[in-house]
């Protein structure tokens, strides 16, 4: 999509050329005036991203958002939900919120939420199916699939009793993971949801309507997978252990903190899974893969607590990535231009700064940060070269969304995306887990001032888009019909902030909501601990 000043690839990397600082002090960058509307909910508080910590896509390029909402039903086996309402997958658009159902099964009050949207309208994720596992008293949850029109299908198991679809492509082509009948020690699912091993193996899997469920099998002697992306070839990434001996290290990027085998990322194509490689280490994680079928991602070196980023294709093999002198980095995103975005430390591993390592290189140029935080990191990039991501200074690059800010950056320029968007009281916008499309709409987290964590949409609207001259129709409009809180984007009011006292007494509790929610370090995670 061409709009005003979005960049093309060779002016991507004359803006890159530009020292940050620079650019920065310049300001020449001319960044969109964005509508913002608050998708609200089903009834409850929340909004809710993959349970997993497991990257998600659900935006597609028509404004239409997909995820998992609060529903006013209480649900006494807590689904994976701190706050013990009953989640329900949804399809929002123009304004609009279509309830997209669970399984039936049990009482009937059963839970879903959904992961990923195609560009088709198609949706996956996961649904309880009013089972319950005797061994951890928690619900039995099903690879699922909603069509364009919202139908629900189970999309079925290899013989055991669970399953997640994390990804789609247009073509219809669904990829995840989903358990067998053959008893694992060494469990990879249940060690990130849980943190404890119990039940079968699980394996990665790809299905289509023509073959079904079809397992893609492991690295060396490992019992487990997990796929991850899919792209529009039916190019397959993910990871997978490679033995079954447990490393004496446990790190939360493999194994949420338990020590488990070694996992190394992996490509599939075409019936071959091709082990990625390593750095050395017993822990390799993905975080991208693009329609050239690059994959992106970190891998840790010998050791197991140092950790850098990676770019591989079939032609050049595993590259290591640079970082800015620090020893850790990884990546959030790629293109399908092959640049990849991130972050990386300064010399000191205290301090994290967004980068992007254009295709083909592997020095990463420092974007900097905005405003007067000292921390930012990237959490995706589309087409056009915008990168969004989080604005913190929390030591430890933590990017809950009571301790963050949203940033955007385009032509060389890094800004807030709270000073973009008309003035939303009670309203902090976050860069957690949010996701550009190549329209250059945004959805993003957002805290309220009474604790609760909606996601909002950011429409660019002014001059410089292709729809110009609007700003302020597609909020009004919104107001009328979506659920919750779209009265908050009014005029005039100053937004929220995390020093407000509002927000600043809401925040252990938003704490205790999320932080067994998102068990992985990094910004899929929220936390980058060491």
């Amino acid at each position: 999509m061409k709009y005003g000043k979005l960049i093309s690839a060779m002016a991507l990397l004359v803006a890159l050329a530009t020292p940050v600082s620079l650019a920065a002090q310049e300001h020449h960058a001319k960044h969109h005036q964005y509508d913002l509307v608050d998708i609200g909910t089903l009834g409850g508080p929340n909004f809710w991203f993959n349970f997993s910590g497991y990257p998600n896509r659900l935006l597609g390029n028509s404004g239409t958002v997909t995820g998992g909402v609060d529903t006013s039903i209480v649900d006494p086996l807590c689904f994976n939900n701190p706050d013990c309402f009953t989640e329900h997958a949804f399809k929002w658009q123009e304004g609009a919120m279509s309830d997209l159902g669970a399984l039936p099964g049990g009482s009937g009050n059963n839970d879903s939420q959904a992961f990923w949207m195609n560009q088709r309208g198609q949706t996956v994720g996961v649904s309880t199916n009013g089972a319950v596992d005797p061994l951890v008293n928690y619900p039995f949850y099903r690879a699922v699939l909603w069509s364009d029109q919202g139908n629900i299908q189970d999309l079925g198991t290899l013989g055991g009793q669970y399953g997640v679809s994390q990804a789609i492509n247009s073509r219809g082509q669904v990829v995840g993971v989903a358990a067998n009948a053959i008893a694992d020690p060494y469990n990879l699912f249940d060690y990130i949801i849980w943190g404890i091993s119990a039940g079968t193996q699980s394996r990665a899997f790809l299905w289509d309507k023509e073959t079904g469920m079809q397992d893609l099998g492991t690295l060396g002697a490992g019992n487990d997978a997990y796929a991850e992306y899919v792209n529009e070839r039916g190019q397959v990434a993910g990871w997978s252990y490679t033995n079954t001996t447990p490393n004496p290290v446990a790190t939360f990027d493999c194994g949420n903190g338990n020590v488990v085998p070694t996992q190394d990322p992996f490509f599939w194509e075409n019936g071959k899974m091709t082990d990625l490689g390593s750095f050395g280490g017993n822990c390799g994680v993905v975080r991208g893969m693009n329609n050239r079928g690059q994959v992106t991602g970190y891998s840790f070196l010998p050791g197991d607590v140092l950790y850098h980023p990676f770019r591989w294709d079939k032609k050049g093999g595993l590259q290591e990535l640079g970082t800015l002198g620090g020893n850790y980095g990884a990546p959030y995103g790629i293109n399908d231009a092959g640049d990849a975005v991130g972050w990386a430390t300064i010399p000191g591993d205290v301090i994290f700064h967004t980068v992007i390592w254009p295709n083909g290189k592997t020095t990463p140029i420092d974007l900097g940060v905005a405003a007067s935080f000292t921390t930012s990191l990237a959490a995706a990039i589309n087409s056009n070269g915008q990168i969004i991501g989080c604005l913190t200074s929390d030591p430890s690059g933590n990017c809950f969304p009571y301790n963050s800010d949203s940033f955007l950056w385009e032509d060389g320029d890094m800004v807030d995306v709270n000073t973009l968007v008309p003035s939303h009281p009670g309203v902090l916008l976050s860069g957690s887990e949010g996701y550009i499309n190549d329209q250059g709409e945004i959805v993003l987290l957002g805290l309220l001032d009474n604790g609760d964590i909606h996601a909002f949409l950011l429409t660019p609207c002014d001059d410089n888009h292709h729809n110009g001259g609007h700003c302020g129709e597609r909020v009004q409009g919104a107001a009328a019909t979506a659920q919750s809180s779209s009265a908050l984007v009014t005029q005039n009011p100053t937004p929220m902030t995390k020093d407000s006292p509002s927000a600043s007494s809401r925040m252990g509790a938003v704490h205790g909501r999320l932080s067994r929610r998102y068990p992985y370090r990094g910004l899929g995670s929220y936390s980058e601990e060491k």
